[in-house]
């Protein structure tokens, strides 16, 4: 993403918060095993999924296709799956969502918690 680098500790894990010269802002939760559990986006344009997800991509990319021919309209995505949970809706110039993975939420963090 090429942006500056802030990180912030909580009880249990840390959050790292990228800001791209565009504006985009991606944090992303990182257990004290320095495994990240989860990210949250916000910016003008969807991001690069391929990017943020990682190995979780092609989960991402099949739930999406599947949800695509019952999708109507232009509701926000919510792809919730034992392995990923996936939210996310806008319009040009305003998007926002977040990923994680239920199973690396630390104990005691609510997915409450990823906003």
């Amino acid at each position: 993403m090429q942006g500056t680098l802030r990180t912030s500790a909580a009880a249990s894990y840390s959050v790292h918060e990228i800001q791209s010269p565009a504006g985009t802002v991606v944090r992303e939760y990182v257990s004290s095993a320095g495994k990240v559990f989860a990210i949250t986006w916000q910016g003008q344009w969807p991001p690069d999924m391929r990017q943020l997800l990682g190995s979780y991509f092609e989960q991402y990319a099949q739930a999406t296709k599947a949800q695509s021919s019952a999708r109507l309209g232009r509701r926000p995505l919510e792809i919730e799956q034992p392995g990923l949970v996936v939210q996310m809706g806008g319009h040009p110039r305003s998007f926002r969502g977040r990923a994680y993975v239920p199973d690396l939420l630390p104990s005691g963090v609510a997915a409450e918690a990823i906003r």
